[in-house]
């Protein structure tokens, strides 16, 4: 609940050095989440989404696993981790976590691709 009614790291990063959207159409929830890097580890992240309590409250709880962490790190961060993370979700709502593991993973993946054609 503290991470539904305070998200954490929730506004848009107009300078960041990536980002990654994902969706789920099936209930109308979407998720960006923006990423900043230095020396292979994630600096800064925030996000952006649009849906049901549980997906703030994961959306908030992946940003707060990712940050600190080296972009293998977070490539590494699971949907059991978020859920674990918030002592559980209830069955309907757990496709949520999945929201912020697939957007964290298109950021990080942009974030290497931008960083190829450089």
């Amino acid at each position: 609940m503290e991470h539904f009614m305070c998200p954490q790291n929730a506004y848009i990063m107009p300078d960041a050095d990536a980002a990654g959207s994902a969706g789920d159409p099936a209930c109308g929830d979407a998720l960006t989440v923006f990423i900043k890097v230095r020396d292979n580890i994630i600096q800064e992240i925030s996000y952006l989404v649009f849906g049901c309590c549980a997906s703030i409250a994961t959306s908030s709880m992946t940003s707060v696993l990712a940050k600190g962490k080296s972009l293998e790190e977070a490539l590494n961060i699971t949907e059991e981790d978020i859920i674990k993370a918030l002592d559980g979700l209830p069955e309907n709502k757990v496709h949520c976590s999945n929201l912020g593991v697939t957007a964290l993973r298109k950021a990080i993946n942009n974030y290497y691709k931008n960083q190829a054609a450089k």
